[in-house]
């Protein structure tokens, strides 16, 4: 089992262009965001029916990914599982928020989200001249945001 920090390196080999970087610390998170919106927007009624009414808006198959993602973080990195933790409840309620706050159905919203932040990380790619690395390993698809952390528990000398 490949460690974190050997994902990493792999990953940032095909990302070493100052530009492709830029993308990708917008199109990720909106990918990201999208994917959610768009499996929160499935319907799931008698999955919801089984939980109180409070948190019945956050139990939608979106929900269902982001828990078997966390769980492939924390046999990864505890410390990288508790970030991602944060930035799903963040992306939760995020999703959440879109859908009360606009008319547009949230599959909409999403799906035109999701083509565009993609049109973005395909251009990077080109500026780049590598292939994305998901096309190596659908498991990078998750290394993507957990990646762009790394940066950040750098900077805040946070080890993973």
């Amino acid at each position: 089992m490949r460690t974190m920090q050997q994902w990493f390196d792999e990953y940032g080999q095909s990302h070493q262009n100052q530009t492709n970087k830029l993308i990708h610390w917008i199109c990720v998170p909106l990918i990201f965001f999208s994917i959610i919106g768009l499996l929160a927007s499935i319907p799931c009624g008698a999955l919801k029916a089984l939980f109180p009414g409070a948190i019945q808006p956050y139990i939608h198959f979106g929900t269902v990914v982001i828990l078997l993602g966390l769980l492939f973080y924390l046999r990864l990195s505890f410390a990288m599982f508790l970030g991602m933790a944060v930035i799903c409840l963040f992306m939760l309620w995020a999703v959440q928020a879109l859908a009360a706050a606009t008319t547009i159905p949230l599959w909409v919203s999403c799906l035109v989200i999701f083509v565009l932040a993609w049109a973005g990380q395909f251009y990077g790619h080109k500026v780049e001249g590598k292939k994305p690395s998901f096309l190596k390993d659908l498991q990078f698809l998750l290394i993507g945001p957990a990646w762009l952390l790394g940066f950040i528990y750098r900077k805040l000398s946070i080890p993973y």
